[in-house]
């Protein structure tokens, strides 16, 4: 249990040291509100356009009766929305990350000559086009992961009683866990760790990535929370 303190403890660490840069924390604040404008833009297009999508995809309810086809339809538009809402959340962090590679970068890189005895960073020694190819892989294969636990997680929603209990608690150290390996890559990559040894790593200290990720994942439900966090976040990973 003490672990979950600790990682606790590097998020609140990651937030002062941001705090302490503003200008760092300025930079930093970039990428995430170019993800948010995008992704806010995309689930006001969904909330206007959603009914109108869900009837062009189910053509073969046009002949139901009344209320049947209001319900069905009305249902699967909630359905649709709630999942693109839980995908939002699970994806802002990866997409914000590849947006802002080169900010990210730069903010990790002071983190850690700040933090090292002889005020030197290590160096990945690739060139920038061959980082961001990397960085732009492994966080697809990430997104691909958790749209898989998504959805899912979504389907046991439908169970009664755990779907309304367990899973939600479930959802939130799943998303805790991924959180904490797309925040770790910024870092981990420079030392050219690949993606399989950095899931080893996290899988072998559960207990310190939820104490970090799942506080973290929390936050960011909040609107326009994650945008603030991110600079702090991408400055703490354990």
């Amino acid at each position: 249990m003490r672990d979950l303190g600790a990682g606790f403890g590097y998020l609140l660490k990651g937030q002062r040291w941001v705090a302490r840069h503003g200008k760092q924390y300025g930079f930093g604040l970039l990428p995430g509100l170019i993800t948010l404008v995008l992704y806010a833009a995309a689930l006001v297009a969904l909330a206007f356009w959603g009914e109108d999508f869900v009837a062009w995809a189910t053509p073969f309810a046009d002949d139901w009766s009344s209320p049947w086809q209001g319900l069905f339809r009305g249902f699967l538009t909630v359905v649709l929305f709630a999942l693109s809402l839980l995908l939002s959340v699970l994806t802002f962090t990866a997409v914000t990350l590849l947006v802002g590679q080169p900010f990210y970068e730069s903010l990790s890189e002071k983190v850690d000559q700040d933090v090292s005895p002889d005020g030197t960073a290590p160096e990945s020694g690739l060139p920038l086009w061959r980082e961001l190819w990397i960085s732009a892989r492994d966080s697809l294969r990430i997104v691909v992961r958790a749209v898989l636990w998504g959805i899912l997680l979504f389907a046991l929603g439908f169970i009664p009683f755990v779907g309304q209990t367990v899973v939600p608690v479930i959802g939130f150290f799943v998303t805790g866990f991924f959180l904490t390996e797309e925040l770790t890559a910024v870092a981990l990559q420079r030392r050219s760790v690949q993606l399989r040894e950095r899931l080893a790593l996290l899988r072998s200290r559960k207990l310190l990535v939820w104490g970090f990720g799942t506080p973290l994942g929390l936050a960011f439900l909040v609107p326009f929370v994650a945008v603030f966090l991110m600079p702090g976040a991408v400055a703490a990973p354990p």
